[in-house]
């Protein structure tokens, strides 16, 4: 897709199937919602959290130079200023006299122009900081102020000594961290793409800085390869950006973008941000924050290789590439419904992976059984409810890649008939296999 192709009419469709089928709601929606806040409903959250857990075990699980960190919230304000977030943290913001509308700037087409009403009336372009303010304690004043972390790698910075000296990691290694940022954006838009509240995934790599391009080049290759590998993203859904204009401190910085309904957009980034981030923490705390490297007897600022990326914007990437209407299928079917609406979720991340469909209620007993013994290995559910093909399209609806029918067979063969999503073909397979099959599917 070298083009940047939008298709708003889809981007509805999909903001539609989360509501219904409950993957993603608008938070507080019973008193109006607020604009830049989502819940993850029971398939949403089994979904992010298989996506969590995926992208955990590829940086940090299935590696010894990779550490984990849980870290607060909210951290030091001094932390904020060290990093610069206080003073450039900020995007320009502009106000319709007109109509009211407020924008930034760096989104308008023609930043004189009233992108709703058309008006000319515009203030004047003023910077506004995207930090959201709290207080710690009893008394709500400047001495108390606190800020929402806007990010999940400062506390990596300033964990740096007290994770490696635990760890007795020695460079290179990594920190790595999930964890909710907020930014008090002016305009959240695009469904989660851009919201106030999500969750990032940020893993930094300190390593030596005659080093730093060679990582900067194999964390770059890593992350491609997890998108082609892990989520199947083709070269026509996803490509790579390269920033010419950097920030004073970096080297190098690229970014991983997907087609979206609404358009190409950021996913992911990768980044050589140089010494800046300890160096900036060294001065700031007055902790020396160098590394002394034992075996050459010297010490150094270590250089940081940064990827970074925000759950929210890869569940909408997933959701966006596998959201599709299959009509001739339907007609082969022979169902009443026009379209068949399918999620071709990989099945690694899919909330259910494989769901129990007794043909009757009369087998609900020995479905349940089954489907308790596979809940140890898989993410799975019983569906009784409607015809077996409505119970088929409900399943498609939510992306579970196997239906399993336990039938009037079923007790004297001891198998069921499984149903692939996306070929639609059936399989009898035997319950002693069931395991193995499934499996092998999952990570084919």
């Amino acid at each position: 897709m070298a083009d940047d192709v939008k298709d708003p009419e889809r981007m509805d469709k999909l903001v539609s199937l989360c509501k219904r089928r409950g993957f993603v709601f608008p938070s507080s929606e019973i008193y109006g919602g607020i604009n830049g806040f989502w819940d993850y409903g029971p398939y949403g959250s089994r979904m992010k959290r298989a996506v969590e857990n995926l992208w955990w075990h590829e940086m940090v699980e299935t590696r010894d130079n990779v550490e984990g960190l849980d870290s607060t919230i909210i951290c030091h304000p001094r932390v904020w200023k060290a990093s610069g977030h206080l003073d450039q943290f900020s995007d320009l913001m502009t106000d319709c006299r007109k109509c009211k509308a407020r924008y930034r700037v760096d989104q308008m087409e023609d930043p004189t122009t009233c992108p709703a009403c058309g008006s000319h009336d515009l203030t004047e372009p003023r910077e506004f900081n995207l930090m959201m303010k709290t207080y710690v304690g009893p008394v709500f004043d400047e001495e108390h102020t606190a800020y929402l972390r806007a990010e999940t790698c400062q506390p990596i910075f300033v964990d740096f000594h007290s994770v490696r000296v635990a760890t007795r990691q020695k460079l290179p290694f990594g920190i790595a961290q999930i964890g909710k940022a907020f930014r008090n954006e002016i305009n959240p838009r695009n469904f989660t793409f851009r919201s106030r509240e999500f969750t990032q995934m940020e893993m930094e790599f300190f390593c030596d800085g005659e080093e730093g391009m060679e990582w900067f080049e194999y964390w770059k290759q890593q992350r491609i390869n997890f998108y082609r590998k892990q989520l199947k993203f083709t070269d026509d859904f996803f490509r790579i950006y390269v920033h010419e204009k950097l920030a004073h401190y970096a080297k190098a910085a690229i970014d991983i973008e997907v087609q979206f309904p609404f358009g190409w957009g950021e996913l992911e980034g990768v980044h050589h941000r140089g010494t800046w981030d300890l160096t900036r923490h060294s001065e700031f705390s007055g902790e020396n924050l160098e590394y002394v490297d034992h075996d050459n007897q010297r010490k150094l600022m270590p250089t940081v290789i940064e990827t970074s990326v925000g759950l929210d914007r890869m569940m909408l990437a997933i959701l966006s590439r596998a959201y599709d209407e299959d009509k001739a299928a339907t007609a082969k079917e022979g169902m009443e419904e026009d379209v068949r609406i399918v999620l071709h979720l990989p099945p690694k991340v899919a909330p259910i992976q494989a769901a129990v469909l007794p043909l009757s209620k009369k087998l609900m007993e020995n479905a349940e059984k089954l489907n308790s013994e596979l809940l140890h290995y898989f993410r799975t559910e019983t569906d009784v409810t409607g015809s077996i093909g409505k119970r088929y399209r409900r399943q498609d609806e939510i992306g579970t890649p196997f239906c399993l029918t336990y039938d009037f067979e079923s007790g004297t063969d001891n198998s069921v008939t499984v149903r692939n999503r996306d070929t639609m073909k059936q399989e009898r397979v035997n319950l002693t296999q069931l395991r193995d099959y499934l499996e092998k599917a999952i990570e084919a």
